[in-house]
């Protein structure tokens, strides 16, 4: 069933903490929104990138920010308590382009990530 408006409100609120990440070269926004478990899957300039979240936080305090940054936050479905969000990214550390597809649980009355899949755009790959 579909949720409230108000819930799509609150899963683009937890969502921000990925972008306010981003934007900030800060993995610190990010850790509130993920679960401790969660995963992550891409290509990142043409090699798979697999595994625990933890190598989203790295790279994030990595690159660091980058004040030509732009994001936007796309609430695709809130069903009770699974919500998918897609989020474009651009100029992620000065280059590149992502698009992110982040899937978050309600648990405990708080909407959390636990994975996030993600496609590089094809024209900021580095060969």
């Amino acid at each position: 069933m579909r949720d409230k408006i108000k819930e799509y409100e609150a899963v683009a609120k937890a969502a921000g903490l990925f972008v306010k990440s981003v934007a900030e070269g800060n993995s610190a926004h990010a850790r509130q929104l993920f679960t401790d478990d969660a995963v992550l899957f891409g290509i990142l300039n043409g090699e798979m990138e697999h595994g625990a979240i933890e190598q989203f936080y790295t790279n994030v305090d990595t690159v660091g920010a980058n004040p030509e940054f732009k994001a936007r936050i796309d609430v695709m479905a809130v069903e009770e308590t699974v919500a998918v969000v897609r989020v474009l990214e651009e100029g992620w550390g000065g280059r590149i382009d992502f698009t992110d597809y982040l899937l978050l649980l309600k648990v405990g009355g708080e909407w959390k990530c636990v994975a996030k899949a993600y496609n590089q755009n094809s024209n900021t790959i580095q060969k």
